[in-house]
This record gives structure tokens, sequence and C-alpha cells, in this order.
């Protein structure tokens, strides 16, 4: 499925490799990588990323790299390697090697000592405070610092003790020599080289200094040939840093070249690694894989599939320009994913009991209706019908709005797959809430026969009260909202649990499968909760939208 998405459509970053293959620039090679940090889960922004630098590698029958940029140990943790790795198969992709930034430090250090030796870099001892102080404006030219003019000698002295641990943290910095008064800021003397003194899952206590990733980056991407580095538009001002870095060294007859898109932007979603871990840590979600998160772990494990991820990225596009996309996009491809795939299967929430008041009691017949009506393939299966059945809450109203077409006293309806009802009578409880309905069927309308064809406007499902599984269900609406003036904040009402009532098959359901809800939606059972106990089922997405695909 990757492969076949791979070869659908052409844009502006095709379109650049296709002429660099047409020049020979790279020969006849496209490498590509993706390159997260591991410092938290991915969300479905990085989908974007992972299947537009994996797809273009299969598309010119080239390849992809996992690489971790591992620079900085204070935020980094294996638990989100584990994490990403299982969220790029999930998608559909392999990857042609897993590599370390890590693994690099070396090649990099020498790469610092180059630029000393050539005049290209200092060591300076001034504060961060006082490194932004210098840089100056976006009108303004920056200074440049009073340790810019040390010898060559004394730098390399310098940054030696600097490795050898001789300095605290933020003590000093490697910054690369270029120009204090560029139009570009990140052209300002950027820093190269920090101190931190911190264990790194990789390298151990090895290193005590880490390279920036500004630094980093496009020395990764030459050591491993990269040929298109794809990023996201934040990027494009550091594009001049990034070959000024390149050619500086100077190692590289035919260095990367950094290609910059559009990020993705969700309505009602967060899009921040930062933001989304202080929810975690904070408590406001159940983890990193709560169903209502945007990682590609909660929509995973909500039932959303990566057919329908895959499909999103394609239908979105690859821009020059950050622009937000509808949400209801991706629980359109979700929906259109799904409607072929899964089975029906009759559920009530906020359950009603009805008694068929002229039914043989005792007796119990098996209903035949159609798994899916769009994939007669996938057949039928049997519901038992007996004299109690739970209707849904939303299917009964006693006084019944304007073309209202389900149960109300006086009204007949089908039951789908079994026989037309017509309620009778409404019994309540002490508080006046409804207890029971007692209807009656008509024996000549079963499913199937000459007598269902008669015209009747409402159609409702229905569940076996003796036979019929509790379920719990949870239905999630958006993790964000807008409040008054347009900021995004937590939804208090993201998540509401319910109990069901289900037809007799859904007692076989384990974690992962994924049924269509009659009339209600798309649900999975929960991968986390579910056991032979108790069946928790997420609600994936809606039958119905607001949102219009444009033709």
């Amino acid at each position: 499925m990757a492969e076949e998405k791979a070869a659908v459509g052409t844009n502006f970053i095709h379109a650049k490799i296709e002429k660099d293959l047409e020049e020979g620039k790279y020969g006849d090679k496209v490498l590509t990588r993706f390159p997260p940090e591991p410092n938290g889960y991915l969300h479905i922004g990085h989908a974007k990323s992972i299947c537009l630098n994996f797809t273009t590698a299969i598309r010119y029958n080239g390849a992809c790299n996992l690489r971790y940029d591992d620079t900085n140990p204070v935020k980094e943790d294996m638990e989100y390697v584990d994490s990403i790795e299982n969220d790029v198969r999930w998608l559909g992709f392999e990857w042609k090697e897993r590599l370390w930034a890590s693994d690099y430090f070396d090649e990099m250090y020498e790469c610092a000592v180059t630029l000393i030796r050539k005049g290209l870099a200092f060591v300076c001892d001034l504060s961060g405070e006082q490194i932004r102080q210098y840089r100056g404006t976006l009108t303004e030219p920056g200074k440049e610092s009073p340790y810019r003019g040390r010898s060559v000698e004394e730098n390399l002295r310098l940054f030696e003790e600097m490795r050898e641990g001789k300095c605290a943290d933020g003590e000093k910095v490697l910054r690369a020599k270029i120009d204090m008064a560029s139009p570009n800021i990140n052209m300002r003397d950027p820093v190269i080289y920090r101190i931190a003194h911190a264990e790194h899952h990789n390298t151990g206590d090895k290193w005590c200094i880490y390279p920036m990733y500004d630094f980093a980056h496009p020395i990764e991407d030459a050591i491993e040939g990269i040929t298109h580095s794809i990023c996201t538009l934040e990027f494009e001002d550091h594009r001049p840093l990034y070959d000024w870095v390149l050619q500086a060294v100077g190692k590289w007859p035919t260095p990367p070249q950094q290609i910059e898109f559009a990020r993705l932007n969700l309505t009602n979603t967060v899009m921040s690694k930062r933001l989304l871990k202080k929810m975690v840590d904070e408590g406001d979600v159940d983890g990193w894989d709560d169903p209502r998160m945007p990682t590609i772990a909660g929509i995973r494990r909500r039932g959303y599939t990566p057919e329908a991820v895959r499909d999103f990225c394609e239908r979105i596009g690859v821009a020059k320009a950050n622009s937000t996309v509808d949400i209801g996009l991706l629980e359109a491809c979700v929906r259109d994913d799904l409607k072929t795939k899964v089975r029906n299967r009759n559920v009530v929430e906020n359950p009603i009991k009805v008694i068929i008041t002229n039914y043989p009691e005792g007796q119990t017949e098996d209903m035949e209706v159609e798994n899916n009506r769009e994939v007669p393939e996938m057949g039928n299966r049997t519901i038992p019908f007996s004299r109690e059945l739970w209707v849904d809450g939303d299917d009964f109203m006693e006084v019944p709005a304007k073309k209202y077409f389900r149960l109300f006293p006086g009204n007949e309806v089908r039951f789908k797959g079994a026989y037309f009802i017509t309620c009778n009578e409404v019994v309540k409880n002490e508080d006046g809430s409804v207890k029971e309905l007692l209807c009656t069927y008509d024996p000549e309308t079963k499913s199937g026969t000459e007598g269902a064809n008669r015209k009747v406007k409402g159609t409702i499902h229905w569940v076996d009260t003796a036979t019929a599984v509790k379920i719990r269900i949870r239905n999630y609406d958006y993790l964000m909202v807008e409040d008054e003036n347009g900021e995004l904040v937590m939804n208090p009402d993201s998540l509401t649990e319910t109990i069901g009532y289900a037809e007799p098959l859904l007692a076989e359901a384990e974690g992962g499968d994924r049924f269509q809800f009659f009339r209600k939606g798309y649900y999975m059972a929960d991968s986390e909760l579910t056991t032979d106990e108790e069946k928790v089922f997420n609600r994936i997405v809606g039958l119905k939208s607001s949102f219009k695909v444009k033709k």
C-alpha cells in the first residue's frame, strides 16, 4: 500500500529531485532520512514527514534512513526510541539503516577543529543571555563578541579544555565565525558546541560537550550520503547555515541539499511535543497513547488505520506555505477506509426495555442480517430476537419532535432485520423515568417476506435482553477546543463513558478489533482495557461529518 501511494501525484520536491536526476547531480541515487529527536512521542504532524520522506525514496527507487537526533542527552529517553520505531513500522515503512547522530560525535568534533584551524570558529565566554543581547535585531546588526579575535592556537586549547571537562556548563561555547551584520540572524556567529555534563544513553560519559542541531544536522546528512534533506518550513531560514557548515568544513564535493515544506497544522489539535509532554506529565491525559492525543500512538489506540493516515497525507499534499487543515478531512479519510473493512454490530446506549406483548413467551428467533451492506462478500450473521429487547435511548421520545419517525406512543417502526413494531404504552418508574415500553409486532412483516415491503418511515436497531453483552463505550470529542478568544484550551468533555448492550458476537471481540456500531459510528476494542471479562470500545469516528471534501 505504501508503495502504491508513493506513485501518486507530483509536488515541488519531486520536481526538484527529478531535475537533479536528469542532471546527474547525485548520479541515480536518492537517499532521504527521517531524523526525529527521541524526546517525546511522534504526533500526526510527524506522520506527514514520515510519509513524505519514505514515499519519496520509494518513488525514485531509493532508500530512507531512520536517524535519531540524539545530541541533547538531557531530554532523550529510550522509551521514545521504541515508540518512534513502532510508529514508523505501523505506518507501513521500513528504513534502510537505523542510525544515531551520536555515532558521529568524533567526526563532528574533528569538523569543529577544522573550522577553528581555518579561523572560522572561536571559543566564546559570553553567557547565553549576553549572546542574545549581542545578537542584534531584525533591523539592527549584532555586535561582535570580545572573544572573537582569539588566536587559532588559543581557541584550539580552550576547545580541548571544554572537551576534557575543565569548564562548567554554560561557562564557554564554541561559535562559528560568520557575520554579525548578516540580515539572517541565524548567521550571526551561531553557537555550534555547548557544554553539558550529562550521561548520554549511547556514548555514556565520553563527552561533556555536544554539538548544536544546526551544526550537527548537515554533517550527519553528509556523512550518510543523504541527497535530499527534506524538513519543515521553520528550517528555511537555517538553510544558509546548513550550506555554510558543509562548505566551510569542505569535506564533501557534492553535499546534500535541504528542501523545506509546510508543516502540518490541524484544527482543534496541539502540534507541540513540549505541550503534549506537559499534558502527560501533569496528568491531563492518560499517557502518550491516550486515544484523545494526536500522537501516532494515540490515534493507533483509538482505532485509526495506517492506510487512512497515509491517504490523508497524500490528500493534503506538499505545500510551500503554512496553512491549517480541517481535522474533518482526517476523519473523512478514516471513515472512507473503514466503511468497506469492518462489520456492523448492533449496540444500544442508554438502553430502554421493549416488551412485545403479543410475541410468544419463551420463543427466540435468529434473525439474519448483513455484516456490511456495501460489501456483500462479508456475508450475513444471525441475531437472536425475542419478546424482550433493548432499544437505544435516542430512538424513543414520549412527546415526539417534528419529523421524528422513531418510537413514540402510537407509532410503528421497522426493527431492522426483524419485524414492524408499534409502541402502545409507556411504563414509568416512581421518579418518572421510563421503565419499559409495551409494544406489539406484526408477524406478517418479518424481514425478507412480502409483508416487510409495506412502507414505514422509521427503522431502528435492537438487542435481545437475554443474550445481550454488557460493554463499556468511550466516546471522544476533540481534546482541544477554541475559547471565546480563539485560543485552544482543554475540552472538559473530551471523553464520556457509557454502558451499553451489544449483540452476542461482541463477546468474542479482542483488543484491536474494529466494528461499525449500527447508526452510531466506528469503534475499536481498546487494546489496553479489553479483557475476557470486560469489553471496552473506543469510538474511532462518527458515521457522518459536516466536513465536505472538495471535488
